[in-house]
């Protein structure tokens, strides 16, 4: 008779099993084996979610966490609706377009188109859900696959959106509007059902991005047809930019999209850039005096434990991981490290812009140095090979506790080099400091450290304006980071920039926003 140690050991096996062969959601079934079920259960690597679905969970995530299952969402449902309904089933037009926008946001409620639905909500972990309307779906003709997901494919998810999604999500509505070259792509659509009210408003939103010849040939079509067509702009606001006809990236797009709309916000809620006061000596010093504390904050809002004391002491260079076993085997001192090397790095691009540089063209320069300092003390241990600082990340990436889900690696190669064109462009020193570090983050281009490398090229740019190195608190953590989910799930930027707003404010007024604990 098997061990209780063994019996465990088997179920582990079973489950990486499973997880080899691309399941994340695990109905009952696929584990037949009802101890093995109830040992994984018992030991927190798997969780039930829905009535005899299951999925795979880390054992150490405390109770209310959401990585887990936000992480596991989009495939998940798509083995959910797969078991459920085969085939026959397509997500709402709305959320199509969401998707091809490029936004892959974990929606509170997912509205799911089938034949078979039932009209009700299936209720998910977290104050999620299903809704399963009992409705037919489009022709395959209509129709595409993305990661599992069947949805409307372009044309038709923007034919067929609702009104509200102008309003609700006008990133994304203008970013697949832009995606269309031809009117014609929709044409044959919208004239076959004589869609005389959904033509007049999609000729309204196309003149509201620019996009007047696609405008005009919509309305033109319509009236030879001898439609009554009446154009209709479903946006609140007029857009502010034209965006390239040639670029087909969504991402891109997209990125540019949230730029030009929430700089407005940054303008009128951050204070306006005070010029530098000081020679550019006497600001870096003044950097070199809040490192401690700069450190202390920014590690700690990223759950390392270092003290004011083990940051003092990796600075000095008494941290030694070739003759100190102790040290060598410390992960927090390694991030201490590391911090301190990157930090220097900063400096010296701070240098750069102080001494006149344009600050996105410097950033784009120098940040890969950062990062390979930043991660440098643990390839030196041994914890990392050198080819892993190399560049951007090669594998998706999920951050804890959010509904944002960080750009695949093909649409962060997209988006990167739109990030840094903006930043060289944009003429306010608010909007590229805040700006910058929101959307770095939202893109999240490395494995680990994007946090950080988005605090330091936050301050690189507020030093372009005269702002002071801004220290944003451990204290203020939870604060920060739904900040942060407002501006990449809601698209509301606001909450954001006052919250970062407030703090440089403190600083231009000489105030302490940020103290080291006390020992």
């Amino acid at each position: 008779m098997a061990t209780p140690r063994e019996r465990f050991t088997e179920a582990l096996t079973f489950l990486k099993d499973l997880q080899d062969k691309g399941k994340v959601g695990i109905y009952t079934d696929d584990i037949p084996n009802a101890k093995y079920r109830q040992l994984l259960i018992k030991k927190g690597f798997i969780r039930e979610v829905s009535k005899g679905w299951y999925i795979a969970t880390d054992p150490n995530e405390k109770n209310g966490e959401t990585t887990a299952w936000y992480s596991s969402y989009w495939d998940f449902i798509s083995q959910f609706l797969g078991r459920k309904y085969g085939d026959n089933w397509c997500l709402s037009a709305d959320q199509s377009l969401l998707i091809h926008a490029g936004n892959w946001s974990v929606p509170q409620q997912l509205l799911v188109r089938s034949p078979n639905g039932n009209n009700k909500p299936t209720p998910l972990p977290h104050n999620t859900s299903l809704f399963n309307l009992k409705s037919e779906i489009p022709t395959t003709a209509h129709t595409e696959i993305q990661k599992g997901m069947r949805i409307y494919n372009l044309q038709s998810a923007i034919i067929y959106s609702t009104a509200s999604i102008y309003s609700r999500n006008a990133i994304d509505a203008r970013t697949t509007l832009s995606l269309i070259r031809d009117a014609s792509e929709l044409l044959s659509i919208l004239i076959e059902n004589g869609h005389t009210s959904l033509a007049g408003r999609l000729a309204g939103a196309f003149r509201n991005i620019g996009r007047e010849k696609i405008a005009d040939q919509i309305v033109d079509t319509f009236k030879e047809a001898d439609y009554d067509i009446r154009e209709e702009d479903p946006f609140e606001n007029k857009l502010a930019i034209k965006l390239p006809a040639r670029e087909r990236s969504p991402y891109a797009n997209r990125i540019r999209l949230m730029w030009m709309e929430m700089r407005e916000e940054v303008i009128a809620n951050f204070p306006v850039a005070p010029g530098l006061s000081l020679t550019p000596d006497s600001y870096l010093q003044d950097i070199d005096d809040i490192f401690v504390t700069d450190a202390y904050h920014s590690l700690s809002i990223e759950r390392y434990k270092v003290t004011p004391e083990l940051i003092a002491k990796v600075s000095s260079g008494e941290w030694d991981i070739k003759e100190n076993e102790e040290d060598r085997k410390q992960r927090d001192a390694m991030a201490a490290r590391g911090y301190y090397q990157a930090f220097n790095e900063v400096k010296k691009t701070i240098e750069s812009i102080l001494q006149g540089a344009n600050s996105g063209t410097q950033v784009d320069k120098d940040h890969a140095k950062w990062y390979r300092q930043l991660f440098d003390p643990s390839v030196v241990a041994g914890l990392l090979k050198a080819s892993d600082l190399a560049g951007y990340r090669n594998h998706q990436v999920y951050i804890g506790n959010s509904k944002h889900v960080p750009l695949s690696v093909d649409a962060m190669r997209d988006a990167m080099p739109i990030l840094f064109e903006l930043l060289e462009e944009e003429p306010e020193t608010s909007v590229r400091a805040v700006l910058g570090h929101f959307i770095f983050v939202f893109i999240h281009p490395y494995m680990d450290g994007n946090g950080r490398m988005g605090r330091f090229l936050m301050n690189a740019i507020l030093a372009s304006g005269g702002y002071p190195w801004t220290v944003i608190p451990v204290e203020r953590r939870e604060e920060y980071m739904q900040a942060l989910e407002s501006a990449s799930v809601d698209q509301d930027i606001k909450p954001f920039v006052t919250f970062l707003g407030y703090l440089v404010d403190q600083g231009l007024q000489g105030s302490a926003v940020a103290e080291l604990p006390h020992k």
